[in-house]
């Protein structure tokens, strides 16, 4: 939870002269704090965030924090505009998000939950300027309050939204333009749209705001003089109305402030007296005062407090100045903290220790002053450990008490319960026995501290640092544990690995998750093959820089090549550190890199290099972060490498077994698509042929279900068996039949449909059968098109014993039939009817006579599909009728 310096990432957008003063700028984040405020207390909340979009669009970056520690959001600084969290969900859809508790949140984002597993509820509202999406407003809210329903939260974000609008839009109207950007006709971004761009754009530090205080004993200060020679008092209102008494009653007198004091304190008074003539100042002197505001009429005391000093008035005497201050508030309530048996500490809005009282001290083994202004974690090396401060973090983000046992080094047990609020912490601490099944003993303050030599795993790396790198860097397997923050990256980055499939899935995943994590500019993932180093992916990189490093031996003096084969991370923190260390080699605009190795299993799979456009400090958390996060990546690259090859062989197999031509046959023109799904091994059950007969032609198509290499097989066996039955001369009904019999015969634990019509080309006459697929469509000469009703039968492979009746049908010249696979025609959460119907009005409005062209149409929309869950196979037929004897 250690803030990083302070160096901006760029320049603040939009810091234009405010209309008040010369000197003055107005800043986005003072627009936004009104609003955000405004809208957690709508919900009842207890933090609300704002992000904006960086200025390259690839993140989200926290502008604003209202409510919730600064240092603890750290790892949600910068999140991927295209990862699965709700805040980038928001952006990227436009609407907004109500997650009321944790099952919520899982159910609807299992990445987050992984990184944050907290029960809390949040609620998320896309902030637009002119109709453009320019950021997410966020608002915490404890799940264990009263439960809001979702048509009074949509209010709330709606209001709250509207509101943040108008004032970004007045913003971007106040600020002063940038420089002209290009025309329409140049980018096809108007002038207005640039604007708007670079006054809502945001890469630098989040600001924290301070949620309203509630309302708190007020501080009462009057300001008095005593003339110690003739022992006359002036006091202004309020210190009369201390002491209680009316200006008209005072007298001036020693006595009459001695006659308001209680007799158990009049020492005190004296005792300033004697302070002061001897020239010392008044610090805290505690007395208490007749207070007569009671209702009830009974007289009581009021603690106050005197602070003065002396103010030499030359040969005639000394004049005491000071105040006197309402002590009824905080010293009487640190009294009552340092009576109890108990330690008791209280930390600040950003998780720093504001108050500790003496018992504390004890408990703890740290000075005040060691303590007060610090992290307790920073300063207690026993409790420097991810999981306390995790507890921290649960109970600020659910607002909940949270208690936990540790044991310090002398092997006593303490102890620790956290009571959150909006402005900070509050803490106990005692003596309390272990937990149970834990065994007693002291623990070294040396193990206890992650940061030691007993704290870290051992190991070693298999190579030096080269000079001029970072020696500061560590090494795969002597890595100290990290902190909570640089583990969210790594859960984060885990949790999105996992759904990688291909070594461009695993590329992307890097890309998005690292560039925004760690406010990098450039990456580039490099693999070995034969001895050599090749780009897998890059972003961020001047056009051809990377040119020069492809295909580099390992043998070269390059930094990336370096990381790899001595496996050691190299960090560098500035142009003239990677200089010194590699003289001559090219450099781009980045001003600080990393270059980490990526080996998986103990073989080295390549390299990934992230650059900075600034110079940049490495902490030992994000160090650490780094090195555990290339391992993963390494990992899923690795997996996805032979994913990729086992996918390339069953492609193979499968383009093996589909037709590499149809025939050519005279009065038809046929044409037919594959498209595998891109889903599992994007390998299906799917064919379609074209087989000459005794009577004709016969136009199949089939589907035999699930998505591997066994289905590719049945196919293929499908296939094979229906051209054998087909050019055999047996009719229709009995190559279905018999198909089916054998697919029943096989026991491959699989089913298929299909499609069979046998068309004589020169009469126009067909016969159909259809077990249990999708009708097929028919395009007459004039244009109309319709769904065939075809009577059909079971699947084949159901029911050895099963009929397949025959469906008679007449295509005149100028037609077209088309069939196809469900793969074409159903989509997640539609009907499959609305999927045919979809395909027939394209075929209907095509107006286009070539067959391949018309393919193309029809399969367009599944081909550019990112989620295509089931393969496509399609067969067209144009019939022209065969020329006459």
């Amino acid at each position: 939870m250690e803030e990083a310096a302070a160096v901006p990432a760029g320049d603040r957008p939009g810091p234009g002269p405010a209309p008040g003063g010369a000197g003055d700028a107005e800043r986005i984040e003072d627009v936004l704090a009104q609003p955000v405020v405004a809208a957690v207390e709508a919900l009842g909340g207890y933090g609300g965030l704002v992000y904006l979009r960086s200025p390259d669009r690839r993140s989200l970056v926290l502008c604003v924090v209202a409510g919730v520690p600064r240092s603890l959001l750290k790892p949600w600084w910068r999140v991927p505009v295209g990862g699965a969290l709700p805040m980038a969900e928001a952006y990227r859809s436009g609407g907004r998000l109500w997650l009321p508790d944790e099952r919520a949140t899982m159910l609807r984002f299992p990445q987050f939950t992984a990184a944050l597993p907290y029960s809390f509820a949040s609620a998320y509202q896309p902030v637009a300027v002119d109709g453009e999406t320019v950021g997410v407003l966020v608002v915490l809210r404890s799940a264990t309050r009263e439960p809001m329903g979702a048509a009074a939260v949509a209010r709330v974000l709606h209001d709250a939204g509207r509101s943040m609008e108008e004032r970004l839009t007045e913003f971007v109207r106040r600020v002063p333009a940038p420089a002209p950007a290009p025309t329409d006709a140049d980018t096809g971004t108007s002038a207005a749209a640039e604007a708007v761009a670079y006054r809502t754009e945001y890469d630098d530090q989040p600001v924290s705001v301070r949620l309203p205080t509630p309302p708190a004993h007020t501080l009462r200060l009057g300001m008095v003089e005593w003339d110690l020679d003739s022992d006359r008092w002036w006091a202004d209102d309020e210190a009369l109305a201390l002491l209680g008494l009316a200006r008209e009653d005072f007298g001036g007198t020693t006595a009459d402030i001695e006659a308001q004091v209680s007799p158990d304190d009049l020492h005190e008074l004296r005792a300033c007296r004697s302070d002061a003539r001897a020239g010392l100042r008044i610090r805290s002197r505690h007395f208490r005062v007749l207070d007569e505001s009671a209702e009830d009429g009974r007289f009581r005391y009021r603690p106050v407090e005197l602070w003065g000093h002396v103010v030499r008035a030359g040969p005639a005497g000394g004049l005491l100045v000071g105040a006197l201050v309402d002590a009824a508030g905080g010293v009487t309530a640190v009294e009552a903290a340092e009576r109890l048996p108990d330690g008791l500490f209280s930390l600040d809005q950003d998780g720093r220790v504001a108050y500790v009282n003496q018992r504390c001290v004890e408990l703890l083994g740290r000075g005040r002053d060691e303590l007060l202004g610090h992290y307790p974690w920073q300063v207690i090396t026993w409790l420097r450990d991810p999981d306390y401060e995790d507890r921290y973090r649960a109970a600020m983000l659910s607002q909940e008490p949270v208690s936990y046992p540790v044991r310090d080094p002398d092997g006593a047990w303490l102890g620790f319960v956290l009571y959150p609020g909006v402005h900070g912490l509050t803490g106990r601490v005692f003596r309390t026995g272990p937990p149970a099944g834990t065994a007693a003993g002291p623990v070294s303050e040396a193990a206890a501290d992650p940061g030691t030599a007993l704290g870290r795993a051992s190991g070693g790396a298999a190579g030096d640092a080269p000079p001029g790198a970072d020696p500061a860097a560590p090494v795969p397997g002597a890595v100290a544990a990290p902190r909570a923050g640089a583990l969210y990256h790594v859960v984060q980055m885990a949790s999105v690995l996992t759904e990688a499939v291909t070594v461009r899935d695993v590329c992307r995943a890097v890309a998005e998750q690292l560039l925004p994590a760690f406010g990098a500019r450039e990456l580039a993932l490099y693999t070995v093959r034969d001895e050599r180093m090749y780009l897998l992916w890059e972003s961020g990189y001047p056009k051809d820089f990377l040119n020069a490093f492809e295909g580099v031996p390992l043998e070269t003096e390059l930094p990336g090549v370096h990381a790899l084969t001595t496996r050691l991370p190299l960090f560098f923190d500035s142009p003239e550190a990677l200089s010194s260390a590699y003289p001559g080699i090219s450099l781009d605009r980045m001003a600080a890199w990393s270059f980490l190795p990526l080996v998986a299993s103990g073989r080295p799979v390549g390299s990934c290099i992230l650059g900075w456009e600034t110079p940049h400090r490495f902490t030992a958390d994000e160090r650490s972060a780094l090195t555990a996060l290339s391992g993963l990546a390494a990992q899923a690259l690795e997996r996805a490498r032979l994913y990729d090859e086992e996918s390339a062989v069953a492609r193979g197999l499968q383009e093996g077994l589909l037709p590499h031509r149809l025939p050519s046959i005279e009065g038809l023109v046929s044409a037919g698509r594959y498209l595998p799904g891109t889903q599992g091994m994007a390998i299906g059950g799917d064919w379609y042929d074209v087989i000459r007969t005794e009577r004709g032609v016969a136009l199949v198509i089939g589907d035999v279900e699930g998505h591997s290499v066994q289905a590719a097989a049945v196919m293929g066996q499908l296939r094979s068996a229906v051209h054998a039955f087909a050019a055999s001369g047996n009719p229709p009904q009995e190559v279905i039949t018999h198909t089916n019999r054998l697919l029943a015969d096989l026991e491959a634990d699989a089913f298929a449909t299909c499609c069979y019509v046998e068309l004589d080309p020169d009469t126009g006459r067909a016969f159909a059968v259809r077990a249990g697929h999708p009708p097929p469509l028919l395009r007459h000469p004039d244009g109309r098109t319709e769904t065939l009703d075809l009577v059909g039968g079971v699947m084949l492979g159901v029911e050895a014993s099963a009929l397949y009746p025959v469906t008679a049908l007449t295509l005149a010249p100028g037609s077209v039939l088309v069939l196809y696979t469900d793969g074409l025609v159903e989509q997640p959460g539609s009907d499959i009817g609305t999927g045919i119907e979809a395909v027939r009005r394209t075929l209907a409005h095509s107006g286009t006579d070539s067959v391949e062209e018309l393919a193309d149409k029809l399969v367009r929309t599944a081909r550019r599909a990112k989620d295509r869950p089931d393969d496509v196979a399609l067969l067209l037929t144009a019939y022209r009728r065969a020329a006459g004897p």
